[in-house]
Formats: structure tokens, C-alpha cells, sequence
């Protein structure tokens, strides 16, 4: 064990060693505040320091500022005055969830009017609830009259989390509020996507599997079937993941497997592949685990095209280096820190073991990698559910495999239909979604109905830093081994 060894390895992830110095940047920039000027001045001269140099440490340096810099351009929303009644214009973004009475979506306000009169430019989000007779839609624009009120009660971590995505509030819009009501002006891909799954028929809770599952849309979704997913440590099947894009990645490399037999075909077959990836992120509403997927599959695909080696690491964080220059916010936000850190144990430790554990049984192998790729996931983010919401589920760890596998029934069935809407193929992708659906829900149920399936945890922050220390030192001490030599035989 040394560690040139460690090294070694780093000299092979230029994204990790970008990464780094700009999550130190944004941390930086959150706690303290610096003129943009002396950012750009700093940025600049280090950048050309690096460059005539070739000094790593001015480099470092650079995307240092530029992780801190992307936190003063990004800057805090536009704050709404809390507690007084305006009128604002307000564009739904999200299908509305019912509840009984009330009905609730996020909605961004773009202005609101003071009592003398002018208009002031926002840019905030809120978390609109109204009165079901008001009758709002996806995409809507309103003229309306409204309080905004800071989140309060409940757990501290979901104000900051709603903080972090730039929420200013709740806004409650009473009866009679709404001034003006327009249809939505631009087309939405997303609302298209919906509106074709619907037209399966599809009833209950299957229907609001079907669409969390192959869209994105979790309005439907009931607090009893978001509590049993949980509490059976199966909640990552109902948000658009690397799972789902990676079967729409497969089944466009499938179907056009004939075309690198024609001249340049390859390309075309890429293309056409990265076309349908960002296609399908565009159809689930651009979730961040869905942006981190289209990017790392996309780095795959000019990986195949060039016949060049694909670190997986190396894709994982220029995917969230591109996502954090976007948004700095994302860094806070819990969806994007266990997306990222399950798919980064998977490298890690995931793949190495699934390697050591090799048989000569395809269907032995198969078992066992989904069992280590579970237990590895699942290992990875517990002391983040932990803290975060203070239960830790067991159950996943057995039902997993077959949940995967049921769940991957219903995102390709539902990708069929929206691909192919024929009256023909109808009743039989409808009896099929409805079987997998009504079957993952059966295992989901009987999961979290296990006595000792999830265990009630509330892990203080410290503990969890602590345990994440102790997996960053392990990782650290694999990567000092000496790695093993591989011979190339002579042909």
C-alpha cells in the first residue's frame, strides 16, 4: 500500500481533482460574501498564471473562485414581502396535488404589485395552495392576489431544502383571488407526455405509478403509497433516475444496432441515441437525477463513437461539476446528494465487488449483482436517510432486485406507449402496466408492512460527517493498493 499508488489513480480523474476546489468554492461563497469584481480579477489572473505556469495550485485556485463566483452570479431570489396581500403574476409550474379540499403546486412568481402602484420584477418560487374550486392547471398563468408566508413548523432540514431550491414561501390563494387566468403560451414536453399516458386508461394507483415512474409527475402519488415505498427502501423507483435512462439508452442503441452497418452509421446511431436521452430528460421536466444521467449516458455514447475508455467517476463528476455551474443551489439539495452519492458507491465499491464475485452462471452473476449493487446503495446514503429523515430501511435491501425488475416492466411498457400511441397496442400495454404496477405494489406493501423492514433513526449531522469520513478513508486506503498488472497477449 503506498501512496504514489493513490496518485496514480487521481492523474486518471482530471472532473475529480476540477471537482473538488469548486464544492469548496460554493461552500466558501455560501458562508461569506465577495464583490463579483474581485472574483472575475482573481479568476482571470489565475487562470492565466495556470496557463503560462502550468502551475496545478493556480489552477486549483481558479476553480476555486469560479465555484464562488457561480454562487454571487446565481444569487439569491428576489424576496417577496411576507405576510401583506399582492397581486402578482404567477405561472404554474407543476401538475397541482390534491388533497381533499385544497390543492397545492410549485409556481413561480415573475411580479408583484406595492400599494402605489408599480410593478417590481421577481424571479422567486413558492409553493401555491388553493381552494380545489379554483381549478388550476400545468403550465397556467394567473393575475392573481395572494399572501406569501415563510415556511414554518416541521423539520428544520425541509426549510432548508426548500430554501436551497429558492423557495421564498407559501402562498395561499383565497376564493375569489384569481384576477386573470391564461392558458399555458409555450408547448411543454412534459404536459404532452402526461397527457399520453393518460390515454391508456389506467385508474388509481397504477395510473400514478406509471406516470412518477416513466415522466416524472408524482402528483398522484398518496402520502400512504410515498409512506410504504419508504419505509420499504424502494422510494428511489417513484423519481426518474439513471435506471430509467438507462433503459431508454439501451433500447435506442437496440433498435438501431443495424446502422453502423451503413457508411458513417455509427454516427447517425449516436446522435439519434444522445437526441432520444435529452428527449427524455425534456420529458420528465429536467429532474436533476435525470439531468446527472443524461449527462453521464451522453459521455458514454462519444465514448462508443471514439472507442475510447469510459471512466465512470470521471462521467459522474463532470455531470454534477455542469449541474453545480448551473446551479450552485443543487449542492444543498438532498435528491442530488443521494442520487450522487449512491451512483458513486456503486463505482466505487459496487462494481470492484460484483468483479470479485464473478461465477461462471450467468444467472448467479445477474442475483448477485443486483443484491450488491442494493446493499452498496443502500449502505452509501443511511446515515444521509438517517439524518435527513430519521428512518432507515432494511426491507430494500431483499426486495429490491425484484422491484427493479418489476419497476423496469412499467418505465419500458410506458415508453412503448408514448413512442408508439396505437389503439391496437391499447388493452394489451394497459393489462400489462396494471399487472407490474399492481405486483410492485403488492411487494412494496408486504415489505413495509415487515416488523423490523424499517428501523426509526435520527442520526445528529456530526455522526453522519463521521461516517462519511470513515467511507472516504476506506475508499482512500483501496485506492493506495498497488493496482493489478494486466498482459496484453500477442495475437
Amino acid at each position: 500500500m503506498k501512496l504514489r499508488y493513490l496518485g496514480e489513480r487521481l492523474e486518471g480523474l482530471p472532473m475529480l481533482r476540477a471537482l473538488l476546489p469548486v464544492v469548496a468554492g460554493i461552500l466558501t461563497a455560501m458562508h461569506f460574501a465577495l464583490p463579483l469584481w474581485l472574483l472575475v480579477g482573481g479568476f482571470l489572473l489565475c487562470g492565466a498564471a495556470a496557463l503560462l505556469l502550468r502551475s496545478p495550485l493556480h489552477a486549483a485556485a481558479m476553480l476555486f473562485l469560479f465555484g464562488a463566483g457561480a454562487v454571487e452570479v446565481h444569487g439569491p431570489v428576489r424576496q417577496l414581502p411576507a405576510g401583506r396581500s399582492l397581486l402578482c403574476t404567477v405561472s404554474i409550474g407543476e401538475f397541482p396535488t390534491v388533497r381533499g379540499r385544497t390543492c397545492s403546486a410549485a409556481a413561480r412568481v415573475h411580479a408583484w404589485r406595492d400599494e402605489a402602484g408599480r410593478w417590481h420584477p421577481a424571479d422567486a418560487l413558492v409553493m401555491l395552495r388553493a381552494d380545489t374550486a379554483l381549478h388550476l392547471g400545468s403550465g397556467e398563468r394567473l393575475l392573481c392576489r395572494g399572501v406569501v408566508r415563510p415556511f414554518s413548523g416541521g423539520a428544520a432540514s425541509y426549510r432548508r431544502l426548500m430554501a436551497c431550491r429558492g423557495y421564498a414561501g407559501r402562498m395561499w390563494l383565497p376564493k375569489g383571488g384569481v384576477v386573470e387566468c391564461s392558458a399555458p403560451a409555450d408547448f411543454s414536453l412534459h404536459r404532452a407526455a402526461v397527457g399520453r399516458l393518460a390515454e391508456l386508461g389506467l385508474e388509481g394507483e397504477a395510473a400514478a405509478l406509471c406516470r412518477a415512474m416513466a415522466v416524472g409527475e408524482r402528483s398522484g402519488l398518496t402520502p400512504g403509497l410515498r409512506d410504504r415505498y419508504a419505509r420499504s427502501g424502494t422510494s428511489h423507483l417513484l423519481a426518474v433516475s439513471g435506471l430509467h435512462v438507462g433503459i431508454v439508452f439501451a433500447a435506442v442503441n437496440l433498435l438501431l444496432g443495424w446502422l453502423p452497418l451503413l457508411r458513417r452509421g455509427h454516427l447517425v446511431r449516436s446522435l439519434l441515441a444522445v437526441a432520444c436521452i435529452w428527449l427524455y430528460a425534456a420529458a420528465t421536466g429536467f429532474a436533476p437525477s435525470t439531468v446527472r444521467a443524461a449527462v453521464m449516458f451522453t459521455l458514454l455514447q462519444a465514448s462508443l463513437v471514439s472507442s475510447s475508455d469510459y471512466a465512470s467517476l470521471n462521467a459522474l463528476c463532470a455531470s454534477a461539476l455542469l449541474m453545480l455551474a448551473w446551479n450552485p443551489g443543487y449542492l444543498f439539495d438532498i435528491s442530488f446528494q443521494l442520487s450522487y452519492l449512491a451512483v458513486a458507491a456503486i463505482i466505487l465499491w459496487g462494481v470492484p465487488l460484483c468483479r470479485r464475485l464473478r461465477s461462471r452462471w450467468r444467472g448467479v452473476n445477474l442475483l448477485v449483482d443486483s443484491v450488491v449493487v442494493s446493499l452498496v446503495a443502500t449502505v452509501a446514503t443511511a446515515p444521509l436517510v438517517a439524518h435527513t429523515f430519521g428512518l432507515l430501511s432494511l426491507s430494500g435491501l431483499v426486495v429490491n432486485p425484484v422491484a427493479v425488475l418489476l419497476g423496469g416492466v412499467v418505465v419500458t411498457g410506458s415508453l412503448l406507449w408514448l413512442l408508439f400511441p396505437f389503439g391496437v397496442l391499447r388493452p394489451l400495454l394497459s393489462a400489462l402496466l396494471t399487472a407490474a404496477a399492481e405486483g410492485l405494489d403488492g411487494l412494496v406493501a408486504a415489505a413495509a408492512a415487515w416488523r423490523w423492514g424499517a428501523v426509526e433513526v435520527s442520526l445528529p449531522g456530526g455522526a453522519a460527517a463521521a461516517l462519511y469520513a470513515l467511507m472516504a478513508a476506506a475508499t482512500l486506503w483501496g485506492a493506495c493498493r498497488k493496482p493489478k498488472k494486466t498482459l496484453t497477449l500477442p495475437r
